[in-house]
């Protein structure tokens, strides 16, 4: 067995919705734990909602886990996050609604871009805020 050195600061940063079985927990197995997906997930957009969190109201599993989320138009939606994607169960924190057929989206980002444009616009600003921090470093 080949043993390999592994920085984790080499490792992509993202929110895991690939399908891509080299993402596996440290048993090896290829089962990934919904909740430390919804977290990361959290993790990436917080700055750009009014709130969001992991609900610990409804079950979290291995394969499914439900996001709170407000946004900065003060909607309140709860997400759930499946390896099919990310869609909306309620139009309220902690809820689901079994009649809501609403689509999955394959990122946070698509799923919140199609729910507020505030929040279309602080990623969008953050996105040019690091673009020209990259051009000034690049410059110096």
């Amino acid at each position: 067995r080949m043993e390999t050195d592994c920085n984790p600061m080499e490792l992509p940063n993202n929110t895991g919705f690939e399908e891509d079985s080299d993402y596996r927990d440290f048993e090896g197995t290829d089962v990934k734990d919904m909740r430390l997906e919804a977290e990361a997930v959290v993790n990436d957009v917080l700055f750009a909602v009014s709130n969001m969190f992991v609900s610990k109201t409804l079950p979290c599993a291995e394969d499914v886990a439900y996001i709170n989320v407000e946004t900065r138009e003060r909607n309140r939606y709860c997400l759930e996050l499946t390896e099919a994607g990310l869609r909306v169960v309620a139009y309220d924190f902690d809820q689901t609604d079994d009649r809501l057929q609403t689509p999955y989206h394959e990122t946070v980002y698509s799923l919140l871009d199609s729910l507020s444009p505030a929040y279309r616009e602080v990623f969008g600003n953050a996105i040019l805020q690091r673009l020209e921090a990259l051009k000034k470093e690049s410059q110096s």
